[in-house]
């Protein structure tokens, strides 16, 4: 089995502490800006941060469902980075949310996924057609969230 890795960075509206409390609001923020891939999301403890479960169904592809029951954390971060990972109870993937300060009041996030991929035939096809496929739904929520950010 070979780790799978997806990265999708922008520079988006908004100092990083509007950034960091918008990423980190499970409850009112990120039901708006997740992409039509994700179904059934409910926030099932906290909702603020560290110490939240989300469960959602993401759909990364019309048969390859994904169910997730997600468990946040906030480790300590670099000098001036802020991360938040969501772990999935359900399988191997991690995903980890950086935001760090950028110039003219805006913030460059960085969404970093990895999982443990299938083997043989089916881990090969995995490797080559999942990551760009999660990195324009990553590429999509980064967009919402700018989009929500410039709005305010």
């Amino acid at each position: 089995m070979a780790q799978v890795s997806v990265t999708a960075q922008r520079v988006v509206h908004g100092s990083a502490q509007q950034v960091r409390t918008a990423l980190a609001d499970y409850r009112a923020v990120r039901p708006k800006i997740l992409t039509e891939q994700y179904s059934e999301y409910e926030v099932r403890e906290g909702g603020q941060g560290a110490g939240s479960q989300v469960h959602w169904k993401l759909a990364a592809t019309q048969k390859r469902v994904r169910d997730q029951l997600v468990d946040v954390t906030q480790p300590t971060g670099s000098e001036g980075d802020w991360s938040l990972v969501e772990s999935d109870r359900n399988s191997s993937m991690v995903t980890t949310w950086t935001v760090s300060p950028a110039e003219n009041d805006a913030s460059t996030v960085r969404v970093h996924t990895t999982w443990d991929g299938a083997g043989g035939i089916g881990g090969f096809f995995e490797r080559m057609f999942a990551p760009p496929g999660l990195r324009r739904i990553h590429d999509g929520i980064l967009t919402n969230l700018d989009s929500m950010l410039a709005a305010t």
